[in-house]
């Protein structure tokens, strides 16, 4: 699908930070009105003000915490007390917390489910039928590599990421001819504050491998949304790494993330090391 207008409005969560915030400032940076969503409202304010000074377009912004069931008809108010239409969805938020299944309360597993399933369902259940209507729409789903392979510590991540992989890829087929396009952006590990807030900023992921850039990896999701891709892996290393996995065993793809998610003897990254400023 070819894009068809700069003025289609866009809502994106995980807005404040990392991945969300680079694709809110390519969308505007392109003339798209962003509606923002993440729960600091203060920060959201700051960062409005830095979208419309930079690219002049138009904003909103939504406070919400999408753990929360309320949120989602705060989110529809907003929308509709500006008169929107939301035609982009990037459902960008989520989380993941380091530690084996049995020594993790079943309240972080529900609160990553919650956020990185729950939250996608209900919002794309809020606006996709609208893009069905008007038969033109798009929605980017912020995946993983994690979604294709199984990680212990990380398992209940994982598999959050693997629904949202297989799920955008099912519906994508369902709304083949409906006018509107499903994108899975499947990025590797990326300077974000995924790392701190999991307690996985000293992990060989975060200071070993090939951490990438958030304004990268959102540049790479906007072009895959605009040309209407079903699925997107950032970066050649995550490409490769993907695909080499198919000659592997389930067990040894398991313990090699196990590997991944173990702590380093001497950090030397830090969060922003390695992210670029958001561009004009």
């Amino acid at each position: 699908m070819a894009e068809q207008t700069t003025r289609d409005t866009v809502l994106i969560t995980g807005a404040s930070s990392g991945i969300g915030l680079h694709l809110a400032h390519r969308f505007a940076a392109h003339g798209h009105p962003v509606c923002l969503v993440a729960p600091d409202g203060g920060e959201l304010s700051r960062i409005e003000a830095d979208i419309r000074q930079r690219h002049g377009v138009e904003t909103l912004q939504a406070a919400v915490d999408l753990e929360r069931r309320e949120s989602f008809e705060a989110v529809e108010a907003v929308i509709n007390g500006a008169g929107w239409m939301i035609d982009i969805l990037v459902n960008n938020a989520g989380h993941g917390f380091k530690g084996n299944y049995a020594d993790v309360p079943v309240a972080t597993h529900l609160s990553t489910l919650r956020l990185n399933v729950e939250a996608v369902l209900r919002l794309t259940s809020l606006f996709l039928p609208g893009m069905v209507q008007r038969r033109h729409g798009r929605i980017l789903n912020t995946a993983s590599i994690a979604g294709f392979e199984p990680g212990p510590t990380m398992s209940v991540y994982h598999a959050s990421k693997a629904f949202i992989l297989s799920w955008s890829e099912a519906i994508a087929t369902e709304l083949e001819h409906a006018g509107v396009t499903v994108t899975a952006l499947c990025p590797g590990p990326t300077d974000t504050d995924f790392f701190p807030k999991g307690d996985l900023e000293k992990s060989f992921a975060f200071q070993k491998a090939n951490l990438m850039d958030p304004e990268e990896v959102a540049d790479i999701g906007y072009r895959a949304v605009m040309d209407g891709e079903r699925v997107v892996v950032a970066g050649a290393v995550n490409k490769a790494m993907v695909f080499s996995r198919r000659f592997m065993s389930e067990h040894m793809q398991s313990r090699m993330n196990e590997k991944m998610y173990e702590d380093v003897d001497t950090p030397q990254r830090s969060r922003g090391d390695m992210e670029s400023p958001p561009r004009p």
